[in-house]
């Protein structure tokens, strides 16, 4: 007849381990009983020999016990929970959670992306090989403060990263505490950029307007000195201390233009404003300049008012720039052609372009993504004897940049250049 195990019994609350260990007890004590009942052994030696039995019995069980409560601990150790790891998780710059011995804890998605070497329950180091990260982190396990390093990460690309590791005391299990180190990383390259970008501008700034002081200054002395009675003389380098002067006085009203541009980039104007006449009054204004270079100037302008949200101010140095940069540069062309047409955007918004075109030159493709940077010319020679700053394009990408328009370039050597604004066109109001 076959046994029914899971029919119920004595045995059947009790762990499985115990249950074993309770069976095999009772059978040992049934048949030492026999013995010393039937047989000739002493009743003392029969005593030895059960509990014998019984230690050997119950040792598996409580090894198991042990064992168990052990895998209890780790499963309730507050470093490992779940709170923890959502905290680290929800990080937003780089995030690393190591215990003492430098072993990875928790880390979040973008710490993941930034080191993929990085592994749970294994040791830091092994990911980050930086030597300024190793030094800091020896540093921070062996003394349990804070350290910082900056170091410059060479994967995928050149980036300035800056490292912060702080002990993070958390309580154990037994009422104490333990010192865990956060690992927290920082994208520095974008204020390195801007303290470069910063630095180019003010030495550059510096040069531009050394050369004009120091040709005045130069021309200054020559005036008190060994020119002072030759009155030829004295009429050319009064003329070019007026070109000096002039090209000076216009750095600094472009530096000054930048700046409240900048200042106000922010805050996208909300005037009407028609284009048309703005486009012609800037045409007119610079006939003088177009006789005397000998350039024919086309505008090609619808006759009803084309209307757009900007600063008219603004709006009459933005294209006073784009046109006198087609006058003075492409001026081998013979011709520049002004027009304003209405289009729409990649996003299929509609917007308004004004193309400026010349038939000059052209410029060289590896010039065209830094022809909008502070003070870059594609020949300096040529631009300084033009009279220009180096900021026109500059002054233009920002002031259609706070309009929030954009600024499209296209140019063939030899075959002339393009600039086109293009400003996003302005919803016709509702019919109440």
């Amino acid at each position: 007849m076959a046994i029914d195990e899971s029919s119920p019994s004595f045995f059947s609350p009790w762990p499985d381990r115990l249950r074993h260990s309770a069976i095999i007890l009772l059978a040992a004590g049934l048949a030492l009983a026999v013995l010393v009942v039937f047989g000739d052994l002493a009743v003392v030696r029969a005593a030895a020999a059960f509990i014998c039995i019984g230690a050997a019995a119950l040792v598996p069980w409580r090894l198991h016990d042990v064992v168990t409560s052990r895998d209890d601990v780790r499963a309730v150790n507050p470093v490992e929970a779940a709170a923890v790891a959502a905290v680290v998780a929800g990080m937003p710059d780089p995030a690393v959670l190591l215990d003492r011995a430098g072993r990875v804890l928790h880390l979040n998605a973008a710490a993941a992306q930034l080191a993929p070497a990085l592994r749970k329950n294994e040791l830091a180091q092994f990911a980050l090989r930086s030597p300024e990260i190793i030094t800091a982190l020896r540093e921070a396990i062996a003394t349990a403060e804070v350290r910082r390093a900056t170091y410059l990460d060479h994967v995928p690309v050149d980036r300035w990263m800056e490292l912060t590791i702080t002990p993070v005391p958390v309580p154990t299990l037994f009422g104490g505490a333990d010192k865990c180190m956060l690992m927290t990383f920082h994208d520095q390259t974008p204020l390195r950029r801007v303290e470069e970008m910063r630095a180019d501008f003010v030495a550059n700034a510096s040069h531009e307007l050394r050369t004009p002081l120091a040709a005045l200054s130069g021309f200054i002395d020559t005036l008190q000195g060994p020119a002072r009675d030759d009155a030829k003389a004295r009429e050319r380098f009064l003329g070019i201390m007026h070109n000096q002067a002039t090209r000076m006085a216009r750095l600094i009203d472009d530096l000054l233009s930048l700046s409240r541009v900048e200042l106000s980039s922010h805050v996208r104007p909300d005037a009407l404003v028609d284009l048309v006449p703005i486009i012609r009054q800037v045409a007119d204004g610079l006939e003088p300049l177009a006789g005397e270079r000998q350039v024919a100037v086309e505008i090609d302008l619808p006759d009803t008012p084309v209307t757009i949200a900007g600063d008219r101010e603004e709006l009459l140095r933005l294209f006073e720039n784009l046109i006198e940069n087609a006058l003075k540069y492409g001026a081998s062309g013979g011709k520049v052609i002004v027009s304003l047409s209405q289009a729409v955007s990649g996003e299929g918004a509609p917007e308004v372009r004004v193309m400026v075109r010349d038939f000059g030159p052209g410029i060289a493709p590896e010039h065209l993504p830094r022809l909008t940077e502070r003070f870059y010319r594609v020949d300096v020679g040529d631009s300084r004897a033009q009279g220009g700053t180096g900021l026109g394009l500059s002054l233009v990408k920002h002031i259609l940049n706070r309009h929030r328009g954009r600024l499209l370039i296209e140019s063939v050597p030899k075959q002339g250049a393009t600039f086109i604004a293009a400003f996003p066109q302005v919803k016709p109001p509702e019919a109440s």
